[in-house]
């Protein structure tokens, strides 16, 4: 089970919605299957993503310095994202021919056949992704060290970095991760985004069994 929020969900097989019936809402949440993960599989677009994600709607030329990249590689990406569903125009924003982009779901997760798919170029996509997203975790906590005394006391002494070795099963090691989702799921909608009090808070979660000796 692997969640991330390094995108939100677009169907792209589903049919449109007979006339005068509403559509239903798209998910939160984007289930990759193989088609999808090859669209995604890249590193500026798992990071673009992200980016889309966390600090909300942006044009190629604003997410090029927030990244480091130019605005021509940051456009290239971003209408490879569109065209498999990961992000959409956000016209409300644009002023004059500026091109705003925004994120289609909040998160994204693997369907269970990518694991075992037996294309290895699908399996090579998996695995990129997955380091990916290691790598971006990695980074966004040595951020945290190297800035929490900017945050001040109650910041610093509430965040968490812990460790666990429990001895489970596969089956229990699912219950566990899926039991911690619905627990920080339960948070999602406790404060409002522009109280004074909050800040945006990443939680990262790595469960993986390891040999003993």
């Amino acid at each position: 089970m692997s969640k991330h929020e390094d995108a939100p969900k677009r169907d792209d097989s589903a049919a449109e919605a007979p006339k005068g019936e509403s559509a239903r809402p798209e998910p939160r949440e984007r289930t990759l299957d193989a088609r999808s993960l090859r669209g995604l599989a890249h590193p500026l677009r798992i990071r673009l993503l992200g980016s889309l994600r966390h600090d909300g709607p942006a044009t190629a030329s604003q997410l090029g310095e927030r990244l480091g990249e130019s605005s021509g590689a940051t456009s290239y990406h971003l209408r490879q994202l569109a065209a498999h569903g990961f992000v959409e125009d956000a016209p409300e924003y644009g002023k004059g021919r500026e091109r705003w982009w925004r994120a289609t779901h909040e998160g994204t997760s693997f369907s269970e056949e990518l694991h075992n798919n037996p294309d290895p170029e699908v399996r090579g996509a998996v695995d990129l992704f997955k380091h990916e997203v290691a790598t971006i975790h990695t980074q966004e906590l040595s951020t945290w060290l190297g800035t929490m005394n900017e945050w001040g006391d109650e910041w610093a002494t509430n965040a968490d970095m812990s460790d666990f070795t429990l001895r489970l099963t596969a089956a229990q090691l699912r219950e566990l991760n899926e039991k911690t989702h619905e627990l920080i799921e339960s948070y999602r909608d406790l404060a409002h985004s522009d109280a004074e009090d909050t800040a945006q808070v990443r939680v990262h979660l790595h469960s993986f069994p390891r040999k003993s000796y």
